[in-house]
């Protein structure tokens, strides 16, 4: 699929897919190329489109009732602090240099690792459109993003795991066992 972005245009693969799966097309930014790309391939892997997948999904792995869950689900404040520190010490630990080397490779922009938290700002950086700091926070904030798109994702994906601080855990985990 990123061939064909490259040779045909994300206009012409948005066409498709507008052809393919038109709720899908609709709901997405005509120039949002990793989107198309994907919805595109799973019509092709599948069969199905995007939209098909989110209003069916897959049954479920596990019965209901025959399992306990639990996602650690640190305060807020504390996780984000956690995760500032985190990238801090990437960054005192030779990230910058990582980043050149893979900006030196002149790879798609599509790819994963080049969409990778605070890769795309320590390019910025790199190429002396933004200093350090300002790419340093540009990753720490692209981080603290993600990390609350995940907890949104397994609010609303994931009802049946009990939410339970990771202090907490292990007496959860002890009451789960406990239990006949």
């Amino acid at each position: 699929m990123r061939a064909r972005l490259e040779r045909d245009g994300v206009e012409a693969l948005h066409a498709e897919l507008a052809r393919r799966d038109p709720v899908s097309a609709e709901r997405l930014k005509p120039r949002d190329r990793t989107r198309i790309a994907r919805a595109l391939e799973v019509v092709e892997a599948t069969g199905r489109s995007l939209t098909d997948w989110h209003r069916e999904g897959l049954p479920p792995l596990l019965p209901q009732g025959e399992f306990a869950a639990l996602f650690l689900a640190p305060e807020r404040e504390q996780l984000y602090a956690r995760i500032d520190a985190r990238f801090d010490a990437m960054l005192k630990a030779g990230a910058l240099d990582e980043v050149a080397q893979l900006a030196a490779r002149h790879l798609d922009p599509l790819l994963p690792a080049m969409k990778a938290h605070g890769v795309p700002a320590l390019i910025r950086h790199l190429k002396g459109e933004v200093t350090l700091n300002e790419a340093a926070e540009t990753g720490r904030a692209d981080t603290r993003h993600y990390a609350k798109r995940q907890f949104t994702w397994f609010r609303h994906q994931l009802p049946e795991f009990e939410w339970v601080q990771p202090d907490a855990a292990r007496a959860w985990l002890e009451a789960q066992i406990a239990q006949p």
